[in-house]
């Protein structure tokens, strides 16, 4: 029974043995891209405590980022790309044991900024009103209160914007439905 014990665990220990030994060599990493635009978290995972670099370069190979940390063997570390040309990056974690190089992609999320409609007194007229950042394409949907698309507009918004739209002939409760260019809708019932 011992000797079936014995075999066994020596057994497990060359499998194990054997299978760490096939690993590549170099430090394991993985990039997560964050719910939120423009974040990503770099997880480090290192064979011993060391000194690790973490360096990062634009599509045209220029360095946007370095930074060292001594006696460390694994981190993770919030990345914030907010503010940044669009393009795709490399991310590339290197310590005692090699390097390894992610690319990740930044987009620049431009979204309807703030959406204001109103009645004005006196009239079935309604203040519709938009405050965006940037140059941002938005399509303005108005629907009767039966849900019937009754206007369908396209706007190139640079900054602020207003317009005052007449809906005497609509009947019921209108929607106004706003989308930016990268798909995200409000809608305001009024």
């Amino acid at each position: 029974m011992k000797t079936k014990l014995m075999l066994s665990a020596l057994l497990v220990a060359w499998i194990t043995g054997s299978t760490l030994a096939a690993d590549p060599v170099g430090p394991k990493v993985v990039v997560v891209n964050q719910k939120e635009s423009g974040m990503f978290k770099v997880i480090y995972e290192g064979a011993k405590a060391g000194r690790v670099n973490l360096k990062i370069t634009n599509q045209d190979g220029v360095i946007v980022f370095n930074e060292s940390v001594a006696g460390v063997n694994a981190f993770i570390r919030p990345l914030n790309f907010n503010g940044m040309d669009a393009g795709e990056y490399n991310i590339e974690v290197s310590d005692a044991s090699g390097k390894q190089v992610t690319m990740v992609n930044y987009q620049i999320e431009q979204t309807v900024g703030a959406i204001h409609v109103s009645k004005i007194a006196g009239g079935n007229k309604y203040l519709f009103a938009v405050a965006s950042g940037a140059n941002e394409a938005i399509n303005v949907k108005i629907f009767d209160g039966s849900s019937n698309l009754v206007h369908n507009e396209n706007f190139l918004v640079n900054g602020s914007f207003g317009l005052v739209y007449n809906l005497k002939d609509v009947v019921g409760v209108p929607t106004f439905e706003v989308t930016d260019k990268t798909g995200t809708t409000k809608v305001i019932k009024y």
